[in-house]
């Protein structure tokens, strides 16, 4: 029992002696003091103190002495003012000195023989009578404004200026009730009062990243690379501080957390890399819409699904999400899923997340509409719970959000830099309709050489939606020639497709020059090239190019997934039931291979399924994006893919 308490003892002295090797004070508290009075007089918040003295949750008892961090805002100024009430005999005994007696009286020695002159010359004895000073000890505490009026200038945010005085983005909103998402140039708002001394400086020679809720110094050395010593060296006021929520942190330049284009990696199989067999809450909501559902008879429920198409979209990608479970059980991993019906409503999702208990869910997938969807978004962002979109873009990137579906803009861009890559290119044309002009032009920046045809138009001015041979052939030159045709119209995109086949490797028999070759692209491939109008020979002779979310898988891959659907359902899966099953898939693998779904982003930089790839790359402030696309051509009336 001593030795265990000789180990207390010691664990104790350490844990006291480390917490003043950093900048923190005391306080004895006071009778009728409260935690609140406290926290304004040393410019700290109630939970700072809490955090280094929890004993004191339950009771604040007088005398306590509490651990107070010493805040980086200005200190207030303290006067103490004494005035003599008068005198107490004391005569001295054995053993007693003025250090003691000074400790006793609570006074200061040099007090002591201010009133007693005869201990100036001697020391103190046995049998001395002292007369000991009674003080009435007054403290002058000049009032410090906790905060202050600050300007916002160019280029700051919330978190640029929440960096610079050292506290949390949710800090900053609390200090400004009712501040807009994005600050303004010259917008006046409240901050601490924190000397210019004091401030940090952003330096762009360094990334900044936001902490998530939960997130240790154990779950960051897991996203960033970085150990706990590396990340404190940079921001010493963690020593005292620790981790909070919201908290902005300086951090060498990192792939993970940047924005940058991804570049060609091969995928990573996760089938090869499960390791974690506990038990996964997932979550899916579909706008289903089943209060809607006519159930009297087989036909009428026909009916409501043709008619719905919300209910359509739910059930094609909820028979993909049966599909994947059910695999991922055959691999041994424990599931519980749980699908809501959003009903399309935020009102019925806002219910949903009211009456279940979401603490401890792993990855809600879902829900499918964007104000639903940024709904749940901003409500699990509490629990840094992730919430995976399958098909929406331009999201709110929350922290805990995953945008599965790449940008437009994304899909423009590897097309464009495909196209700029090839030397041979000789010619490049931009066909388009007047409701495209904006993309027209921009790739005429892209190409300032390149011919520009639009549309023929009626009287009014309006488009017709169609172009002659002429007008295409005037732009062609002899050799391989680079068309961009951008609409939306079905009938313009026939026309333009054939007239374009009709020229291609045509040669001018009166000239002999050499015939042009012609290769068609789209930045924005749409149902205008997938209508009944169109010549999919067309599009085959002119190898036509497009950017996609997805590729089609092929049949003679004899894919086990769609072998397997077609047993089930005795139909092939479309592309919302392939992405029902591979984004299930690699949600749930990415959780059973690593320690979270964050982490993930850097241990299976690229993973691949049966028409869906993911890559995943965080945002600077806010979410993933996943930054992967397809290029894929028309080769022989298939699609394929192409390999760079």
């Amino acid at each position: 029992m001593k030795r265990v308490l000789l180990v207390l003892i010691l664990v104790l002295t350490f844990s006291f002696n480390a917490v003043y090797a950093q900048n923190f004070s005391t306080h004895q508290v006071k009778t009728g003091e409260t935690i609140e009075d406290i926290a304004k007089r040393y410019l700290v918040t109630p939970f700072d103190i809490y955090q280094l003295n929890p004993e004191v949750k339950k009771e604040l008892k007088p005398n306590t002495v509490l651990i107070i961090p010493i805040s980086k805002a200005r200190t207030p100024k303290i006067t103490i003012n004494k005035s003599l009430l008068g005198f107490k005999e004391h005569k001295t005994k054995r053993k007693e000195t003025l250090y003691s007696l000074s400790k006793k009286y609570e006074v200061e020695e040099e007090d002591i023989k201010k009133y007693n002159k005869f201990l100036y010359a001697n020391a103190l004895r046995k049998g001395d009578k002292l007369q000991i000073p009674i003080y009435k000890i007054t403290e002058i505490v000049e009032e410090v404004a906790p905060t202050k009026e600050y300007t916002v200038q160019p280029k700051e945010g919330k978190w640029r200026i929440a960096y610079k005085f050292g506290i949390s983005v949710t800090e900053l909103e609390m200090l400004n009730p009712g501040i807009d998402e994005v600050l303004k140039e010259g917008q006046v708002i409240n901050v601490p009062n924190i000397d210019k001394e004091g401030q940090k400086q952003y330096d762009d020679k360094y990334s900044y990243y936001k902490v998530l809720p939960k997130e240790g110094f154990y779950r960051l050395k897991l996203k960033l690379g970085l150990e706990q010593e590396e990340i404190e060296a940079l921001n010493p006021s963690l020593k005292e501080t620790g981790l909070k929520s919201g908290m902005i942190l300086k951090i060498p330049h990192s792939n993970a957390i940047e924005s940058a284009g991804s570049g060609e990696n091969l995928a990573i199989n996760l089938l090869d890399s499960i390791s974690d067999f506990e038990t996964k809450h997932i979550v899916v909501m579909l706008p289903f819409r089943m209060h809607r559902v006519d159930f009297d008879s087989i036909s009428d429920t026909k009916n409501s699904i043709k008619k719905d198409p919300y209910l359509q979209a739910s059930l094609d990608f909820h028979s993909g999400v049966l599909l994947a479970v059910d695999s991922l059980k055959s691999l041994g991993i424990s599931l519980k899923v749980d699908v809501y019906d959003t009903r399309y409503e935020v009102s019925e999702v806002d219910r949903i997340l009211r009456d279940n208990d979401f603490e401890d869910v792993d990855a809600v997938i879902g829900p499918l509409t964007p104000d639903s969807f940024n709904k749940v978004a901003s409500d699990l962002k509490k629990y840094n719970t992730p919430v995976i979109s399958p098909i929406g873009t331009n999201l709110k990137l929350y922290d805990n959000v995953f945008q599965s579906r790449p940008s437009d803009d994304l899909l423009k861009s590897k097309v464009v830099n495909f196209v700029k890559a090839d030397t041979l290119v000789g010619n490049v044309i931009i066909i388009a309709d007047t409701k495209n002009m904006a993309i027209a032009n921009e790739l005429k920046r892209e190409f300032n050489a390149a011919s520009l045809v639009y549309s023929r138009k009626n009287k009014e001015g309006k488009d017709e939606f169609f172009v002659t041979k002429e007008d295409i052939e005037a732009a062609l030159k002899p050799g391989k020639n680079v068309v961009f045709l951008e609409t939306q119209n079905e009938g313009y995109a026939s026309n333009v497709t054939s007239v374009l086949a009709s020229l291609n490797n045509k040669k001018d028999p009166e000239t002999n020059e050499e015939a042009p070759n012609i290769m068609l692209f789209t930045t924005n491939i749409n149902s205008a090239f997938e209508g009944d109008q169109i010549n999919n020979t067309h599009l085959s002779t002119l190898q036509f190019h497009f950017a996609t979310a997805s590729k089609e898988y092929s049949e003679n891959d004899h894919n086990s997934f769609v072998k397997k659907y077609n047993k089930l359902y005795n139909i092939t899966p479309n592309k919302r039931a392939v992405k029902g099953f591979d984004l299930t898939m690699d949600v749930v693998l990415r959780l059973v291979s690593s320690h979270d779904l964050y982490a993930s982003v850097n241990n299976a930089p690229l993973t691949e399924y049966v028409e869906n790839k993911f890559a995943y790359k965080k945002k600077l402030f806010g979410g993933y994006y996943n930054d992967t696309v397809y290029l894929v051509k028309y080769d022989d009336l298939t699609i394929v893919e192409v390999k760079q």
